[in-house]
Parts: C-alpha cells; sequence; structure tokens
C-alpha cells in the first residue's frame, strides 16, 4: 500500500480476466439472507432550513459527528450530505433497529450545534451548494461530470437518498432466483421512484418533476448512470457494460489524477496506456458507476429520494424488503410489474420512458399508480412473515393510504417556501 492509501499496481489485467473477475463478484448468489442500508441526509440549520449552513461550520459539524459512536459508517458526500451506511444485517428489523439507534446519535450530536437532518431528494433552498470535500476522487468526478451540464455538480452536491442493498438471489429459476430479482429491480425501481419521489424543488424553484434527484440523474453522463441492457444474462450484459463505460480517473499515488476523455476500461485493457491497469483499477472503476441497481455481489437499489420526517425511510426500507425476500409477494409483485416493461420499451433505465414517467409525474402515471397498489398490497401481506414490527407495519400502512392509494406521492404535498 503506497502512502497515498494507493494500492501499488498488481499485475496486468487481460481482457478475459477482467470479464472472468466481473461475473465472479458482482452477482454472488444463494439464499437471500441480509438485508442493507444506506441513508443519505442533507445538513441544515435547525431553526430554519432556509438559511444556508457555511461551509467552515459545516465542516467542524462533521467532526463532531465523527466522534460519536455507531454502529454503522459514517460517511459524507461531497457537498458535506451525510451518510450512513448500516452493517448487512440478518432481518429487516435488526437492520433497521440498529440504523435507527444510530440517526437517534447523530441528530442528538447536531442539534446543540443548531443543525439538523433532512430528508429531501435534492436541496429545496440551496443549489448549488459549494463542494466541501476536496480529494482527487471528487475532483476528477465534477471534472467528468461536469463536460454534460450542471447535473453532474448538483447530483454530487444537493442529492439525498434511502439506497437498500439485498442479497442477490438463488442461482437457480424462481421468484428467489438472480435473473428474476434482476428483472423485477428494474421494474420496480421505477414504481418505488414514482411513490417516493420527494424532490419536486431545488433551489427555491419548481422543476416540473417529482423527483427531481432522478432527473438529475437522467441527465447526468451518457453511459455512467445508465443499467445495462434490460434483456440479456445478468453477468455476462453487466460484464460488457463496466467494461465499455469511459474511465472515470488513472489514480495516481503522487499529484492529480489523470482524467481521460472516453478511455473505456476494456481500451485501457487493450492498450495499456497511460499505465497498465490491474484488478484494484477494475474494482475501483465499478464505484464509479452509478446504474439504478447496481450488482456489488448483492443488489444495491440506489432509485428512492431521501424522504421526510425522521423515520419516514423506514417505509420504502421495508417495502422493499418484504416484496424481495417473501417468495409469495415476490411471485405476485413480479406479475404486477411485468406489464411495465411494454410502457419502458427496449431502452435502459432511467432514460426510458416508464423511468422519466415515473420522476416526472409520479403516482399520476395510471400504469405506475395500479403497480403500487399491488406492490403494497403484497409488502403489507408479506410484512408480519419476514417478522416486521407492528410499528413498521402501521407506517407502511399509513403511507399506503395517504399517497398510493389516491395516486399521490410526497412531492405532492411540497410547498414552495422561499427566504
Amino acid at each position: 500500500m503506497s502512502p497515498s492509501g494507493i494500492p501499488r499496481g498488481g499485475p496486468p489485467l487481460t481482457e478475459a480476466e477482467a470479464e472472468d473477475l466481473l461475473r465472479c463478484i458482482c452477482f454472488k448468489t444463494g439464499p437471500p439472507r441480509t438485508v442493507g442500508v444506506e441513508l443519505e441526509w442533507l445538513v441544515h440549520e435547525l431553526r430554519d432550513p432556509r438559511l444556508p449552513v457555511r461551509p467552515p461550520r459545516l465542516a467542524a459539524a462533521l467532526d463532531t459527528v465523527r466522534a460519536v459512536p455507531l454502529v454503522s459508517a459514517l460517511t459524507f458526500e461531497p457537498g458535506g450530505q451525510l451518510e450512513l451506511s448500516s452493517r448487512p444485517a440478518g432481518s429487516l428489523m435488526e437492520c433497521l433497529d440498529s440504523l435507527a439507534a444510530d440517526l437517534r446519535a447523530v441528530r442528538a450530536a447536531l442539534g446543540p450545534l443548531g443543525l439538523t437532518l433532512s430528508g429531501y431528494g435534492v436541496d429545496p433552498w440551496h443549489a448549488p451548494r459549494d463542494r466541501v470535500l476536496h480529494e482527487p476522487r471528487y475532483d476528477a468526478m465534477e471534472t467528468v461530470l461536469g463536460r454534460t451540464g450542471p447535473s453532474g455538480r448538483a447530483m454530487m452536491c444537493d442529492s439525498a437518498s434511502v439506497q437498500i442493498c439485498l442479497d442477490a438471489g438463488l442461482e437457480e429459476p424462481g421468484p428467489l432466483g438472480y435473473h428474476r430479482r434482476w428483472q423485477l429491480a428494474h421494474l420496480l425501481g421505477a414504481v418505488l421512484v414514482a411513490a417516493f419521489a420527494n424532490s419536486p424543488v431545488h433551489g427555491g424553484r419548481r422543476t416540473g418533476w417529482r423527483s427531481t434527484r432522478q432527473a438529475l440523474w437522467t441527465d447526468l453522463d451518457p453511459r455512467r448512470a445508465l443499467a445495462p441492457p434490460p434483456d440479456g444474462e445478468p453477468r455476462a450484459e453487466w460484464a460488457a457494460h463496466v467494461l465499455d463505460t469511459p474511465v472515470m480517473c488513472v489514480r495516481a499515488e503522487e499529484g492529480p489524477w489523470a482524467v481521460p476523455e472516453g478511455l473505456t476500461f476494456r481500451e485501457w485493457l487493450r492498450t495499456g496506456l497511460p499505465r497498465p491497469a490491474d484488478a484494484d483499477d477494475l474494482r475501483y472503476h465499478m464505484t464509479t458507476l452509478f446504474p439504478p441497481v447496481r450488482p456489488r455481489g448483492h443488489l444495491e437499489l440506489r432509485m428512492v429520494d431521501a424522504q421526510s420526517g425522521p423515520d419516514g425511510w423506514m417505509v420504502p426500507v421495508a417495502v422493499t424488503t418484504a416484496v424481495f425476500e417473501d417468495p409469495e409477494a415476490a411471485e405476485a409483485v413480479y406479475r404486477a410489474v411485468k406489464p411495465l416493461a411494454e410502457q419502458a420499451g427496449p431502452g435502459p433505465a432511467p432514460r426510458n420512458p416508464l423511468w422519466l414517467a415515473a420522476a416526472r409525474d409520479g403516482l399520476a402515471d395510471p400504469g405506475l399508480h395500479a403497480a403500487a397498489r399491488a406492490v403494497f398490497s403484497a409488502a403489507l401481506d408479506a410484512l408480519p412473515r419476514i417478522g416486521a414490527s407492528e410499528e413498521v407495519r402501521r407506517a407502511v400502512a399509513a403511507f399506503q393510504e395517504r399517497y398510493v392509494i389516491p395516486g399521490s406521492c410526497p412531492a405532492d404535498d411540497f410547498e414552495v417556501v422561499t427566504s
């Protein structure tokens, strides 16, 4: 390991070795057993969230939070968003209870500083936020994403999400098989975007989208934020997608990292320039791809806006876990969302018509509304079977009653309030 923390170069990787490695590490199959959650939060003024939090004050507050003992991993996004990543848990309630305890500890540390955590898909009042993390990775990211417009910087500094991590599934066919779960994730994902859309306002102005966060991902980069083609074998499609996506950066032990333009990882392997790529470069490259569903051995569902309220985040986690982990619910939901494939068409998420409708219209879209009603019904039936507490079941039922049945979403409650 070099002083910079970048592993010293291993043996050069061949194209065939890279394909084999991707097939082995991205879909690790076995009985679904674990669930994890990554929660991103905006940090706002407690007394008035419309007031800006200056970078020095934000940095000092983040230092305070770093000293809090937590079970979850604590990290920060480029704009100072706070992220808590749970450990893989053996049950839904183990995950929710552990993460909720850590959130209480973080809020208790921020409160005396006059700050609070806010759950919105994008910052409603402040845009663009200043980047407070100045590291080679984020310098490179801002350069690359800035080539296609301002959405990249807004995504880096102004957005927040609920990301749900579930096992890839079984090797064999069926409702818990990895192939079926991969298909389900890309159809159900649009329903989750629509039901939990919570970002209609950015920088004090309505954007015309119920999920502006998802609109930013759609506008982000010609390839980096796309899913692979929806048909075909998941391992093969994902391996090809990774190798044919341009490299964001070439890391260096000293000095700024190179930011090549248009160099795919496959071309890097074939040419060996600007230096030979190794297995660690491939693993790092995968962390610079941001599709709505990212296979990392498990499946990382990245499409849900951050949710308002202290426990609003629990509802998408509970619903998604229930319909993935319970075989009866998984089968019912797959049948309910399968007709959405026709609306999606042949294009990849999140740029196909289905995902665009989800971000723009939420559950006002008739097809998504019908699917969401079926999803929530199946989830509520399954939650007792996977051990969900009565409190969690009540929260899901209340969300269903308030939003899903009438065809609404949290974005529809939002009022523009400017300072």
